[in-house]
């Protein structure tokens, strides 16, 4: 799956952002339940990647909805 860039998150429609956000969390809890159980996954860093698009994503929520515009 590629990896969606900010301006990508920026751009994209609250609806659309909040899809991305429960299919991004979704992925999330299904590799780390797998890596709880004992199990291996293919790439361990896609973890890593997750957790900050997931952090991204609240983010630009959080600026939307307070109205400011923070820069990269």
């Amino acid at each position: 799956m590629p990896f969606l860039r900010l301006q990508e998150m920026r751009e994209m429609s609250n609806e659309k952002r909040a899809a991305k956000f429960i299919e991004l969390r979704t992925e999330l809890r299904k590799l780390t339940s797998m890596t709880k159980s004992g199990g291996s996954i293919d790439n361990p860093s896609r973890i890593k990647e997750l957790k900050k698009a997931i952090a991204r994503i609240l983010t630009i929520q959080s600026e939307k909805e307070s109205g400011g515009s923070i820069k990269e």
